[in-house]
């Protein structure tokens, strides 16, 4: 009992603390926590327990068939299982893209959306990984091995496979031509499928070969810096959108000049949070630049889709409420 309770831990926290990196990393206009809890449940309930079944009644069938461990391992890993786990994976992106579309209105929303369902769907897998195969086969000194491993050598692996799927709902939410809104979508979760088969077939030839496994990590750690780096460019694109689009706010005096640096600067909004928590106000100040960074996607959608009554209500409701604030 003891040895599933240190498995399930070291399966699940590490994968939250990410996935709270991840939600910290969404700077200018938060996502619902709701909604990312949500994500994070149907990946680790759902797309993980969807994932096991359906590799496992695949795994007995190609056994069936061919006789052959190595070819069912080899199936699996190379073929069916990246198609599987992505296609689980990306619906429940698919789902927040179609039911919550005022929550989805960049591609760093849908990387956000798609690395916290893949951080749920990676605790789940830890935690049998790192029990069936860590703690089962070499007790505690196996359950820090594969604990490292899983945690730290591959701890990115999912959410880097399943943002690309996430990255082209984003890029569909901004396209204007109808047909890249459904071109998007498919390019993205078929360069998830591909990263994630690349892997797996470097994780089964390195199990069947002996060998170290340097490159798989050299492939996978690259992949990771890479999502980094996107990350950060996205972010930096929605600073200059945030000063973009909020210029005409700062103008007509319904941001102060202090309030409009605050807005459009995740450093100096960090600092304002920390001050607020000591006044007493953090929940107001934040949710104050929250309706800023939804003012600031309501405007960017408006031009992009045309004059859109509801989009244009919504910008009106919003700037009524941010100027709610300096009248209470």
């Amino acid at each position: 009992m003891t040895g599933f309770l240190l498995s399930l831990a070291a399966g699940i926290l590490p994968m939250v603390l990410y996935a709270w990196f991840l939600f910290f990393l969404d700077r200018y206009e938060k996502e619902p926590l709701k909604l990312l809890v949500g994500t994070f449940l149907w990946g680790s309930l759902i797309a993980a327990g969807g994932a096991f079944a359906i590799n496992s009644i695949s795994s007995l069938g190609i056994l069936f068939l061919t006789q052959s461990e190595l070819a069912a391992q080899l199936a699996i890993s190379a073929l069916i299982a990246p198609v599987v786990e992505e296609t689980l994976k990306g619906s429940a992106v698919l789902i927040v893209f179609l039911l919550f579309k005022p929550e989805f209105d960049s591609p760093l929303d849908g990387i956000i959306y798609a690395g916290i369902v893949a951080l749920g769907f990676a605790a789940t897998e830890n935690i049998w990984y790192i029990h069936q195969l860590g703690y089962l086969q070499n007790g505690l000194a196996g359950l820090k091995e594969m604990a490292f491993i899983r945690v730290f050598l591959v701890g990115w692996q999912h959410p880097f496979y399943t943002a690309f799927t996430g990255y082209g709902f984003g890029l569909a939410r901004g396209a204007r031509e109808p047909i890249l809104r459904w071109i998007f979508p498919i390019l993205g979760w078929t360069f998830a499928v591909i990263f994630h088969l690349i892997h797996n077939l470097f994780a089964f030839m390195t199990a069947n070969s002996g060998s170290s496994g340097l490159l798989n990590t050299l492939w996978d750690w690259s992949g990771y810096l890479g999502l980094l780096v996107l990350i950060l460019l996205l972010i930096a694109r929605e600073k200059r959108w945030m000063r973009e689009h909020l210029e005409s706010e700062r103008s007509a005096h319904l941001l102060s000049a202090a309030q409009f640096e605050i807005a459009c600067s995740a450093r100096k909004q960090s600092l304002a949070y920390i001050h607020a928590f000591f006044r007493g106000d953090f929940r107001e100040t934040r949710s104050y630049y929250q309706l800023c960074g939804d003012l600031m996607h309501k405007k960017r959608q408006l031009i992009h889709h045309g004059d859109d009554p509801a989009t244009a209500s919504e910008i009106q409701r919003l700037r009524s409420a941010i100027g709610n604030y300096h009248r209470n």
